[in-house]
């Protein structure tokens, strides 16, 4: 999770990232950081990609990760849960690395009046920019979607 400073106040986005493609797969903004706003994220990446029974899901121990009513999401959605060592920031490099992208990129660079211009732009972000075309050193200097419709292409026979 992170959150993004407007001038109506914080706006919350959390995300769900495709280790293997680097792909944000799903997201959910508000103006709370509530359990709620996690698992409407988890929730639009399944509606996005079929996600693999027993798939796992990684965050950091944060309480709404560790709620019961989170618990049940991923249970729901056939999903494991892994959760980063307490106060090892590196168990969950992706997101930050992601987040940090977002802010030096983007968010740092602009003052948002309203959480809605700032949801706006964070989604053309992610839909246009990150996942599309921003190059990522860890997939060849490739996007994430075209690294994902790499991976989906049926493989034949040598």
């Amino acid at each position: 999770m992170s959150y993004i400073p407007t001038a109506e106040g914080w706006l919350y986005l959390e995300t769900v990232i495709d280790c293997c493609t680097k792909e944000i797969i799903g997201y959910a903004m508000d103006d709370n950081y509530r359990t709620p706003l996690i698992s409407h994220a988890i929730r639009n990446a399944a509606r996005n990609r079929k996600l693999e029974k027993n798939a796992i899901f990684h965050s950091d121990r944060g309480s709404n990760y560790m709620s019961q009513e989170f618990a049940e999401v991923l249970k729901e959605l056939h999903l494991r849960q892994s959760v980063g060592r307490t106060e090892i920031c590196f168990d969950n490099a992706l997101a930050k690395s992601f987040f940090g992208s977002l802010k030096n990129e983007r968010v740092s660079r602009v003052t948002y009046l309203t959480r809605e211009a700032a949801r706006q732009e964070i989604i053309r972000y992610i839909e246009f920019w990150y996942n599309r075309k921003r190059l990522h050193s860890a997939l060849g200097f490739r996007p994430p979607r075209e690294v994902r419709s790499e991976h989906q292409k049926p493989r034949t026979a040598a």
